[in-house]
């Protein structure tokens, strides 16, 4: 009876439609919002950390390009596992401190733009997150986006 149950639970799980299996961030995708970032950065003369983390804020993939110090990662570092904790870019935080008091406060809050959420490609689920820090906030956030658009994936619902 026992095995009975097992196979039918293996046969349901097998049968289980495409849609229904999680979708995670692995690490050549990773590597590739990295790389895409560091490409949109190099191209416009500016240097950046860069810190990508799955939707448990874990650190799959990062990278300190020179002349950023160990603070700059940290700041990038946080950025990505707000928005991993909260589901939502660090501008969108910024945006909500204002009209939420006590928001700013609320762990794991960072109230500069800079951190983007990270969609499957087809953008149905999230699966991560960037971090970028060492140019103005703008230029943090565009690196993100940039990184995100390289690995083929999204920074937005669909």
């Amino acid at each position: 009876m026992r095995a009975r149950r097992l196979a039918l639970l293996l046969a349901a799980l097998a049968a289980a439609p495409a849609w229904a299996q999680p979708v995670t961030l692995d690490a050549r995708a990773a590597e590739a919002i990295v790389r895409g970032c560091a490409a949109a950065a190099v191209a416009k003369k500016q240097s950046h950390a860069i810190a990508v983390v799955d939707s448990g804020g874990h650190v799959v993939a990062a990278l300190r390009m020179d002349g950023n110090g160990s603070g700059i990662f940290d700041f990038a570092l946080a950025k990505a596992r707000a928005v991993a904790a909260w589901g939502f870019s660090t501008a969108a935080m910024a945006d909500a401190a204002k009209g939420t008091p006590g928001f700013a406060n609320a762990p794991h809050v960072v109230t500069v733009a800079g951190g983007v959420p990270v969609y499957a490609g087809d953008g149905k689920q999230r699966i991560g997150a960037v971090g970028v820090s060492g140019e103005a906030p703008a230029d943090d956030a565009a690196c993100a986006e940039a990184g995100i658009r390289a690995a083929g994936l999204r920074s937005a619902r669909s």
